[in-house]
C-alpha cells in the first residue's frame, strides 16, 4: 500500500442534530456519487479510515484496550450507517475498517506506552489519507499498457479507478469505449458524458445488449467493490453476467481495484454474499413518448440485488497498486496485508 504525507491536521466535524461525530467525520470526507468530476474524491474505505483517525484524536481512553473498543464501536457504526443507506460498498468498507484496526493493534504491540502509541497512530495514519490518489495513479500507469490503439473497451457502471486508467490510456492512444447503461442507477449512462468530454469516443449500451455487442469488443475493463480471497470480485449487479459473456466470446476481462478492497471473504456462490438493503426498483417503458411508468402487480415479487459475485475463473488479470496480479495471487497478497 502506498502512503504519502498529509500535513493538514484533522478537524473536528460539525454533526447535524442527532448525528455522531464519527458519522459527521465520514460524511465530511465523502463526495456525492453523482459528482464524477471531483478527482480528489476519497473512496469510501479511505473516508472511513479518516473518520477512525478522528476517533483516535478525540478519544478520552487512557488504555490501549479502551481505545480499541472505541475504534470497534465506531467501525460498526459506520458499517451500520452504510448498510442502512443502501450503498454497495459495504464489503470494501468493512475491509478498510478491519485493516485500520489491525494496523492499530500492530502499533500497540510495537509501542507499549499508550500516549506514544496514540501519537504514532495519528502520525502514520494521516499518511493513509493519500492512499486513494496514489493507488489510482499506480493502477492507471500499469493498466493502461493493456489498452491498445484502435481497440474497443467495454466497461460497466462507474469506477473512479477505471476512469483514471482510461484517461491515462487516452493520453497516448486512440480507442473507443462501450459502457453499459448500468441499471438500476444508470451509472454508466451518467458516466458516458464524462468520458466523451475527455475525448474518448463513447457509446452507451443497453444492459441486455451486452451479448449483442461482445463479438466486436476487444476487452472488458471493470472496477470492483471488493476482491475476495479466491481472486473473484464483488461488483455492481450485472458484472457476473458480463464476465461470463466475455469468456464465451474469448475476450479478456480486466479488473482495476485498490488493495484496500481486498476482503477476507470466500464466497462460493451469490447466496454467500453479505445481505444488504435493497432499494425500491421502478420500471419504465422508454419506447413511449413521454416515457411511461410500468406498474408491477402487488402479488408479483421483484428480485434484485445491488451487487453480484464473479468467480475468479472469469477474470484474466487484476490491476492493483500492488502490481498486475493473476486471480490466484490474491490470497498471498491478502496474507501480507493482514500480517
Amino acid at each position: 500500500i502506498i502512503m504519502i504525507t498529509v500535513t493538514a491536521p484533522l478537524s473536528t466535524p460539525n454533526p447535524s442534530e442527532g448525528e455522531s461525530l464519527v458519522l459527521a467525520d465520514l460524511k465530511k470526507n465523502l463526495t456525492p456519487a453523482t459528482d464524477l468530476n471531483d478527482k480528489n474524491a476519497l473512496a469510501m474505505p479511505v473516508a472511513a479510515m479518516n473518520a477512525l483517525l478522528g476517533v483516535v484524536e478525540r478519544s478520552s481512553a487512557n488504555t490501549l484496550m479502551g481505545l480499541q473498543d472505541e475504534l470497534k464501536e465506531a467501525s460498526q457504526e459506520i458499517l451500520d450507517w452504510n448498510a442502512g443507506e443502501g450503498n454497495r460498498s459495504n464489503i470494501s468498507l468493512a475491509s478498510g475498517c478491519e485493516l485500520f484496526l489491525r494496523y492499530s493493534t500492530r502499533t500497540f504491540l510495537e509501542i507499549p506506552d499508550f500516549e506514544q502509541c496514540r501519537a504514532s497512530i495519528l502520525e502514520r495514519g494521516q499518511r493513509f489519507a493519500g492512499i486513494s490518489f496514489k493507488a489510482r495513479d499506480r493502477i492507471a500507469n500499469s493498466g493502461q499498457d493493456f489498452i491498445r490503439d484502435g481497440q474497443i473497451v467495454l466497461t460497466h457502471g462507474w469506477s473512479r479507478v477505471v476512469a483514471s486508467l482510461l484517461l491515462k490510456a487516452a493520453e497516448t492512444k486512440h480507442f473507443s469505449l462501450y459502457i453499459l447503461e448500468g441499471r438500476p442507477d444508470a451509472s454508466g449512462a451518467r458516466a458516458s458524458e464524462y468520458f466523451s468530454k475527455a475525448g474518448i469516443p463513447t457509446t452507451v449500451i443497453l444492459d441486455a445488449a451486452m451479448g449483442y455487442v461482445m463479438e466486436g469488443v476487444d476487452s472488458v475493463l471493470l472496477g470492483a467493490e471488493a476482491v475476495v480471497e479466491n481472486g473473484g470480485i464483488v461488483n455492481k449487479i450485472g458484472t457476473n453476467a458480463l464476465s461470463i459473456c466475455a469468456r464465451a466470446h474469448d475476450k479478456p476481462v480486466y479488473v482495476a481495484a485498490e488493495s484496500y478492497k481486498f476482503a477476507r471473504l470466500y464466497p462460493l456462490n451469490q447466496k454467500d454474499l453479505p445481505s444488504s438493503k435493497r432499494l425500491p426498483l421502478q420500471f419504465v417503458d422508454t419506447t413511449c413518448e413521454p416515457i411511461a411508468p410500468v406498474k408491477v402487480a402487488v402479488e408479483v415479487k421483484v428480485e434484485h440485488s445491488l451487487t453480484d459475485y464473479t468467480p475468479a475463473q472469469f477474470i484474466t488479470l487484476l490491476f492493483t497498486d500492488l502490481g498486475v496480479l493473476t486471480p490466484s495471487a490474491v490470497s498471498d497478497e491478502l496474507i501480507r496485508l493482514y500480517q
